[in-house]
Protein backbone atom coordinates (compact mmCIF):
# COMPACT_ATOMS: atom_id res chain seq x y z
CA UNK A 1 0.00 0.00 0.00
CA UNK A 2 1.15 3.17 -0.97
CA UNK A 3 1.88 5.95 1.77
CA UNK A 4 1.61 9.88 1.00
CA UNK A 5 3.06 12.83 3.16
CA UNK A 6 3.38 16.65 2.65
CA UNK A 7 5.63 18.80 4.56
CA UNK A 8 6.77 22.59 4.23
CA UNK A 9 10.03 23.83 4.21
CA UNK A 10 10.66 27.56 4.33
CA UNK A 11 13.40 29.41 2.39
CA UNK A 12 16.69 30.19 4.19
CA UNK A 13 17.40 33.23 2.39
CA UNK A 14 13.70 34.14 1.66
CA UNK A 15 11.37 32.90 4.45
CA UNK A 16 8.93 32.27 2.33
CA UNK A 17 6.89 28.93 2.87
CA UNK A 18 6.60 26.28 0.17
CA UNK A 19 5.47 22.74 0.25
CA UNK A 20 6.41 19.17 -0.60
CA UNK A 21 4.78 15.76 -0.60
CA UNK A 22 6.56 12.48 -1.24
CA UNK A 23 4.71 9.08 -2.20
CA UNK A 24 6.45 5.52 -1.37
CA UNK A 25 5.87 2.45 -0.92
CA UNK A 26 7.29 1.24 2.50
CA UNK A 27 8.33 -2.16 2.12
CA UNK A 28 11.19 -2.10 5.06
CA UNK A 29 13.91 -1.41 2.62
CA UNK A 30 16.11 1.98 1.59
CA UNK A 31 14.68 2.91 -2.05
CA UNK A 32 16.16 5.16 -4.12
CA UNK A 33 14.71 8.65 -4.30
CA UNK A 34 12.96 10.41 -7.60
CA UNK A 35 13.00 14.35 -6.98
CA UNK A 36 10.33 15.97 -9.78
CA UNK A 37 10.46 19.80 -10.47
CA UNK A 38 7.48 21.22 -12.66
CA UNK A 39 8.04 24.24 -14.88
CA UNK A 40 7.19 28.16 -15.16
CA UNK A 41 3.64 28.45 -14.38
CA UNK A 42 3.48 24.77 -13.39
CA UNK A 43 3.49 23.59 -9.82
CA UNK A 44 3.29 20.04 -7.82
CA UNK A 45 -0.61 19.24 -7.76
CA UNK A 46 -1.02 19.99 -11.91
CA UNK A 47 -2.75 17.37 -13.91
CA UNK A 48 -1.58 14.16 -13.64
CA UNK A 49 1.62 14.87 -10.99
CA UNK A 50 0.30 12.80 -8.87
CA UNK A 51 -0.40 9.62 -11.11
CA UNK A 52 3.06 9.99 -11.93
CA UNK A 53 3.91 9.80 -8.04
CA UNK A 54 1.90 6.86 -7.51
CA UNK A 55 3.77 5.42 -11.24
CA UNK A 56 7.38 5.49 -9.77
CA UNK A 57 6.07 4.88 -5.91
CA UNK A 58 4.90 1.76 -7.45
CA UNK A 59 7.95 0.77 -9.53
CA UNK A 60 10.32 1.16 -6.03
CA UNK A 61 10.74 4.76 -5.87
CA UNK A 62 10.64 7.29 -3.20
CA UNK A 63 8.57 10.08 -5.82
CA UNK A 64 9.16 13.91 -3.87
CA UNK A 65 7.80 16.77 -5.61
CA UNK A 66 7.63 20.53 -4.70
CA UNK A 67 5.92 24.25 -5.31
CA UNK A 68 9.10 26.44 -6.09
CA UNK A 69 8.64 28.86 -3.53
CA UNK A 70 7.94 31.88 -5.73
CA UNK A 71 5.59 29.73 -8.39
CA UNK A 72 2.61 32.05 -7.25
CA UNK A 73 1.15 28.87 -5.00
CA UNK A 74 0.56 29.82 -1.20
CA UNK A 75 0.42 27.21 1.37
CA UNK A 76 -2.73 26.16 2.65
CA UNK A 77 -4.40 28.23 -0.61
CA UNK A 78 -6.42 27.18 -3.55
CA UNK A 79 -3.22 24.73 -4.98
CA UNK A 80 -3.37 27.70 -7.95
CA UNK A 81 -1.32 30.75 -8.92
CA UNK A 82 -2.64 32.85 -6.75
CA UNK A 83 0.19 34.77 -5.26
CA UNK A 84 1.67 36.90 -8.55
CA UNK A 85 3.70 39.07 -6.17
CA UNK A 86 5.66 36.40 -5.39
CA UNK A 87 5.34 35.22 -9.16
CA UNK A 88 6.82 38.34 -10.21
CA UNK A 89 9.48 38.66 -7.75
CA UNK A 90 10.61 34.71 -8.75
CA UNK A 91 14.14 34.12 -10.34
CA UNK A 92 16.11 30.99 -11.22
CA UNK A 93 18.85 31.41 -8.09
CA UNK A 94 15.49 31.39 -6.03
CA UNK A 95 14.68 28.51 -7.64
CA UNK A 96 17.67 26.22 -7.97
CA UNK A 97 18.04 27.50 -3.89
CA UNK A 98 14.84 25.80 -3.49
CA UNK A 99 15.74 22.61 -4.97
CA UNK A 100 18.74 22.81 -2.87
CA UNK A 101 17.29 23.02 0.12
CA UNK A 102 14.52 20.07 -0.58
CA UNK A 103 17.89 18.27 -1.18
CA UNK A 104 19.10 19.27 2.10
CA UNK A 105 16.07 18.64 3.58
CA UNK A 106 16.09 14.88 2.14
CA UNK A 107 19.62 14.52 3.59
CA UNK A 108 19.05 16.09 7.09
CA UNK A 109 17.43 13.40 9.63
CA UNK A 110 14.08 14.74 11.03
CA UNK A 111 13.99 17.62 8.46
CA UNK A 112 10.96 15.75 6.38
CA UNK A 113 8.04 12.84 7.41
CA UNK A 114 9.88 10.65 5.44
CA UNK A 115 11.52 8.00 7.56
CA UNK A 116 15.23 7.87 7.25
CA UNK A 117 15.58 3.68 6.65
CA UNK A 118 13.04 4.33 3.21
CA UNK A 119 15.85 6.48 1.68
CA UNK A 120 18.68 5.75 -0.39
CA UNK A 121 20.68 8.45 -0.40
CA UNK A 122 23.18 7.30 -2.51
CA UNK A 123 20.23 6.71 -5.83
CA UNK A 124 18.92 10.54 -5.30
CA UNK A 125 17.56 11.18 -9.03
CA UNK A 126 16.22 14.38 -10.41
CA UNK A 127 13.96 14.99 -13.13
CA UNK A 128 12.42 18.10 -14.40
CA UNK A 129 9.94 19.43 -17.46
CA UNK A 130 10.31 22.27 -19.29
CA UNK A 131 12.00 25.33 -17.39
CA UNK A 132 12.21 22.59 -14.09
CA UNK A 133 14.69 20.62 -16.81
CA UNK A 134 16.73 23.56 -17.12
CA UNK A 135 17.02 23.70 -13.21
CA UNK A 136 17.58 20.36 -12.80
CA UNK A 137 20.66 20.34 -15.26
CA UNK A 138 21.85 23.20 -13.71
CA UNK A 139 21.71 21.13 -9.65
CA UNK A 140 23.25 18.16 -11.20
CA UNK A 141 25.88 20.43 -11.93
CA UNK A 142 26.64 22.07 -8.76
CA UNK A 143 25.88 19.23 -6.64
CA UNK A 144 27.23 15.65 -6.44
CA UNK A 145 24.35 14.57 -4.49
CA UNK A 146 22.42 13.53 -7.89
CA UNK A 147 23.12 10.41 -9.07
CA UNK A 148 21.38 10.70 -12.41
CA UNK A 149 19.41 13.36 -14.14
CA UNK A 150 16.25 13.31 -16.61
CA UNK A 151 14.83 16.39 -18.41
CA UNK A 152 11.35 16.46 -19.64
CA UNK A 153 10.60 18.63 -22.79
CA UNK A 154 13.58 20.96 -21.12
CA UNK A 155 14.74 24.06 -22.61
CA UNK A 156 17.54 24.43 -23.62
CA UNK A 157 19.23 27.64 -22.02
CA UNK A 158 17.77 30.04 -19.52
CA UNK A 159 18.99 32.61 -21.07
CA UNK A 160 15.75 34.53 -22.41
CA UNK A 161 17.79 36.61 -25.36
CA UNK A 162 15.59 39.74 -24.64
CA UNK A 163 15.50 42.46 -27.17
CA UNK A 164 17.63 45.69 -26.12
CA UNK A 165 14.51 47.46 -26.52
CA UNK A 166 12.35 44.75 -24.98
CA UNK A 167 14.90 45.21 -21.44
CA UNK A 168 15.08 48.84 -22.03
CA UNK A 169 11.47 49.29 -21.85
CA UNK A 170 11.10 46.80 -18.70
CA UNK A 171 13.79 47.91 -16.73
CA UNK A 172 11.93 51.68 -17.15
CA UNK A 173 8.53 50.03 -16.35
CA UNK A 174 9.89 47.51 -13.94
CA UNK A 175 7.50 44.80 -15.02
CA UNK A 176 6.55 42.90 -17.72
CA UNK A 177 3.56 40.69 -17.78
CA UNK A 178 2.86 37.45 -19.72
CA UNK A 179 0.08 35.43 -20.50
CA UNK A 180 -1.37 32.40 -18.51
CA UNK A 181 -3.71 30.83 -21.50
CA UNK A 182 -5.11 28.48 -18.90
CA UNK A 183 -6.90 31.00 -16.46
CA UNK A 184 -6.50 34.15 -18.62
CA UNK A 185 -4.44 35.74 -15.93
CA UNK A 186 -1.77 38.56 -16.83
CA UNK A 187 1.18 36.88 -14.56
CA UNK A 188 3.74 39.83 -13.59
CA UNK A 189 7.51 39.24 -13.85
CA UNK A 190 9.73 41.81 -12.40
CA UNK A 191 12.73 43.09 -13.68
CA UNK A 192 14.78 41.59 -10.87
CA UNK A 193 14.27 38.58 -12.72
CA UNK A 194 16.65 39.63 -15.41
CA UNK A 195 19.00 41.24 -13.13
CA UNK A 196 19.43 38.18 -11.40
CA UNK A 197 19.92 36.22 -14.18
CA UNK A 198 23.06 38.42 -15.67
CA UNK A 199 24.67 38.74 -11.93
CA UNK A 200 24.56 34.80 -11.67
CA UNK A 201 25.32 34.29 -14.92
CA UNK A 202 28.25 31.70 -13.95
CA UNK A 203 26.02 29.78 -12.54
CA UNK A 204 23.02 30.02 -14.50
CA UNK A 205 24.96 29.45 -18.19
CA UNK A 206 23.67 25.88 -19.20
CA UNK A 207 25.55 25.38 -22.14
CA UNK A 208 28.81 26.46 -20.43
CA UNK A 209 27.99 24.15 -17.54
CA UNK A 210 26.30 20.84 -19.88
CA UNK A 211 29.53 19.64 -21.34
CA UNK A 212 31.09 19.44 -17.58
CA UNK A 213 27.82 17.13 -16.16
CA UNK A 214 29.07 14.03 -14.86
CA UNK A 215 25.82 12.02 -14.14
CA UNK A 216 24.49 9.90 -16.99
CA UNK A 217 21.35 12.11 -18.15
CA UNK A 218 17.97 11.13 -20.09
CA UNK A 219 16.69 13.87 -22.68
CA UNK A 220 12.88 13.33 -23.91
CA UNK A 221 11.53 15.52 -25.82
CA UNK A 222 7.81 15.29 -27.91
CA UNK A 223 8.01 15.94 -31.67
CA UNK A 224 4.91 18.06 -31.59
CA UNK A 225 5.83 20.35 -28.94
CA UNK A 226 4.02 23.66 -29.14
CA UNK A 227 6.17 25.33 -26.31
CA UNK A 228 9.25 24.25 -26.47
CA UNK A 229 11.15 23.70 -29.87
CA UNK A 230 12.16 19.67 -30.21
CA UNK A 231 15.45 21.63 -31.47
CA UNK A 232 16.21 22.13 -27.74
CA UNK A 233 16.33 18.39 -26.95
CA UNK A 234 19.05 18.15 -29.93
CA UNK A 235 20.95 21.06 -28.27
CA UNK A 236 21.12 20.01 -25.18
CA UNK A 237 22.07 16.31 -26.71
CA UNK A 238 25.60 18.80 -28.28
CA UNK A 239 26.00 20.00 -25.22
CA UNK A 240 26.37 16.48 -23.72
CA UNK A 241 26.69 13.73 -26.49
CA UNK A 242 26.86 10.97 -23.82
CA UNK A 243 22.99 11.76 -23.13
CA UNK A 244 20.85 8.83 -23.70
CA UNK A 245 17.98 10.58 -26.31
CA UNK A 246 13.89 9.60 -26.39
CA UNK A 247 11.73 11.57 -29.16
CA UNK A 248 8.27 10.53 -27.82
CA UNK A 249 6.50 10.50 -31.62
CA UNK A 250 2.86 12.68 -31.60
CA UNK A 251 3.33 13.95 -27.70
CA UNK A 252 3.19 17.62 -27.18
CA UNK A 253 4.68 19.65 -24.31
CA UNK A 254 2.61 18.10 -21.55
CA UNK A 255 3.06 14.55 -23.10
CA UNK A 256 -1.04 14.43 -23.31
CA UNK A 257 -1.84 15.84 -19.58
CA UNK A 258 -3.74 18.89 -18.73
CA UNK A 259 -5.37 20.52 -16.04
CA UNK A 260 -7.88 19.51 -13.72
CA UNK A 261 -6.95 15.68 -15.17
CA UNK A 262 -10.30 13.82 -14.85
CA UNK A 263 -8.53 10.36 -15.51
CA UNK A 264 -7.50 8.19 -12.81
CA UNK A 265 -4.43 6.79 -15.38
CA UNK A 266 -1.77 8.53 -16.91
CA UNK A 267 -2.27 10.10 -20.46
CA UNK A 268 -0.61 7.42 -22.41
CA UNK A 269 2.42 9.52 -23.70
CA UNK A 270 3.12 10.62 -20.20
CA UNK A 271 2.92 6.80 -19.34
CA UNK A 272 5.85 6.22 -22.00
CA UNK A 273 7.50 8.71 -20.90
CA UNK A 274 7.66 7.36 -17.24
CA UNK A 275 8.61 4.30 -18.48
CA UNK A 276 11.79 5.36 -19.72
CA UNK A 277 12.49 7.19 -16.99
CA UNK A 278 12.09 4.71 -14.64
CA UNK A 279 14.34 1.82 -16.40
CA UNK A 280 16.70 3.93 -17.31
CA UNK A 281 16.76 5.62 -13.14
CA UNK A 282 16.63 1.99 -12.39
CA UNK A 283 20.07 0.99 -14.59
CA UNK A 284 21.79 3.77 -12.48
Amino acid sequence: MLRTVEFTLRGRAHGRPFAADATWQPTGQPQPVVVFVHGFKGFKDWGHFGLLARFFAERGFVFVKLNLSHNGVVVGGTGELEDLEAFGQNNFSLELDDLGQLLDALHTPGATPLPAEALNLRRVYLVGHSRGGALVLLKAAEDPRVAAVATWAAVADLHPRWPAEVLAQWQREGVLHVPNARTGQQLPMYYQIAENFYQNRARLDLPALLPGLRQPLLLIHGDQDETVPLAAVHQLHAGQPAAEVAVVPGAGHMFGGAHPWPGSELPAPARVIAERTAAFFASH
